[in-house]
């Protein structure tokens, strides 16, 4: 937008300079030509009296003289013939019978009106031929022509028209600078609301300058912040709400849980069935209530980053796959599944995420891949580094019968889980709890299909960078 408007505004104000100056530019080289044209004509009508006595006197010597000094002062010729086309001065190298000069004097001996000079520019070099009839009335008595130099007159056109052409451009040069302000001054509040925008969307706090731009702009600045105040109080009540009452729930959940487990040598044989499922339950109801409080907990850090506050130790990448590795492979065995490490480099890769979190992204991926894969599956955790993009991309991928499209697009969604028969029955905010710490982190989560079958999940995170 910003250069949209100054190609607007630098073309308006370049038009108008160009308005200005073209006419300007006009009128001095008219001036000029003017002026050369009053100055030539009198000292024609000069020669033309002095050449009427020389005809009445029968005497040419005096005009002769004459003429010759003004050439020698101004190096201009002169020409001046009687009635019957005889030469009486020719000075300055200017010659009766010059085809243009011969042109001339005939049209004037038929008092014919000569043809008005071009305009001048600083590019003119062309002499200018000024002729006179010499006699009273209707009776011509000769013709005096002169060859007048423009180039003195070229050049005041040519100093003239640079003033004008320095002035243009300093004009235009102020008018630019106008308009950069101007768009400066119009567009700035803008990106400022743009980027609040974006922050609120994020989830994260923002204030944009109310007190710069146009009122309009001002008075929407003004507005902004206080919806930005509203929506991210708003969405950190729900945050603390989730969390407060995850953590309030921990208590009753474990003395249900106490009372459950003292139940079990009460309960006889026709009441197991009942009491396994109760069980089954009370452990579902704490895996939710672990998974929300995880979740807010994700969140929180997404909002303690993003407000500037000093990260927390990076984590090693290989460490932590090869120690989660080997705590899921027991698990991936009573599956009937295969899970290997996939061959990597021995150096540390730090990135920009705890240790902690690292083992929580990991056991969520780790644990979908176990149970969704199905038995005879091969399932493979390792990573891929970029250092010309700054990341590292943690990978889990099995080749059990994977997602569909659909199902992949809505994975990351909370509470979703995946259907079909003998399915386990999970909370549904595993995957959105690890999509959440890698944007708080600054990474992604991706899920992409295995071929001919399976699924592969991708995590980016931002390398760190280390002194």
């Amino acid at each position: 937008m910003r250069a949209r408007l100054l190609v607007v505004l630098v073309a308006m104000a370049l038009s108008v300079v160009a308005a200005f100056a073209v006419p300007l530019l006009t009128a001095t080289a008219e001036q000029r030509t003017q002026q050369l044209v009053i100055t030539r004509s009198a000292d024609v009508d000069r020669f033309v009296v002095l050449a009427q006595q020389a005809v009445d006197a029968h005497d040419p010597a005096a005009l002769a003289a004459d003429a010759s000094r003004y050439a020698e002062l101004y190096g201009e010729g002169v020409v001046i013939v009687d009635a019957q086309r005889t030469p009486l001065v020719q000075a300055g190298g200017l010659n009766a019978g010059a085809p243009e000069v011969h042109a001339l004097i005939e049209a004037t001996m038929r008092n014919e009106p000569a043809p008005a000079p071009a305009r001048l520019g600083p590019g003119s070099a062309e002499p200018v031929l000024f002729a006179r009839p010499v006699g009273t009335g209707t009776r011509v008595a000769g013709v005096v022509v002169l060859r007048a130099s423009v180039t003195a007159a070229a050049a005041d056109v040519a100093a003239r028209w640079s003033a004008i052409g320095a002035g243009a451009l300093l004009a235009a040069a102020l008018f630019v600078l106008l308009a950069v302000l101007l768009a400066r001054w119009t567009v700035r509040p803008l990106h400022e609301l743009e980027t609040g925008v974006l922050a609120v969307t994020a989830g994260h706090r923002a204030e944009v300058p109310d007190r710069a731009g146009p009122r309009e702009l001002r008075s929407l600045a003004t507005s902004f912040n206080r919806m930005s105040e509203a929506v991210v109080e708003a969405a950190e009540q729900q945050r603390r709400l989730v969390a407060e009452a995850s953590h309030q729930l921990r208590n009753p959940m474990a003395a249900l849980r106490l009372r459950v487990d003292s139940l079990a040598a009460q309960v006889d044989g026709s009441g197991q069935r009942a009491y396994h499922a109760t069980v089954a339950e009370v452990e579902r109801l704490e895996s939710l209530l672990d998974g929300l409080l995880a979740l807010a907990l994700a969140e929180s850090a997404a909002t303690r980053l993003a407000a500037g506050e000093p990260g927390d130790e990076p984590g090693d990448l290989p460490t932590v796959i090869a120690e989660r590795v080997d705590a899921w492979r027991p698990s991936a065995e009573n599956a009937a599944a295969t899970l290997v490490p996939s061959a990597g480099h021995l150096e540390p890769v730090p990135v920009r995420c705890t240790e902690g979190e690292l083992a929580q992204i990991l056991d969520v991926l780790l644990d979908n891949a176990v149970h969704y894969a199905g038995k005879g599956a091969t399932i493979t955790a390792g990573y891929e580094t970029d250092p010309a993009a700054g990341t590292a991309t943690l990978t889990v991928a099995d080749d059990g019968p994977g997602l569909s499209e659909q199902d992949r697009a809505r994975a990351t969604e909370r509470f979703w889980r995946a259907g079909g028969d003998g399915a386990p029955r999970g909370t549904g905010l595993g995957l959105a709890i690890a999509r959440q710490q890698a944007l708080a982190r600054g990474g992604r989560l991706d899920l992409r299909p295995v071929s001919p079958h399976g699924l592969e999940v991708r995590v980016e995170l931002p390398l760190e960078v280390v002194p």
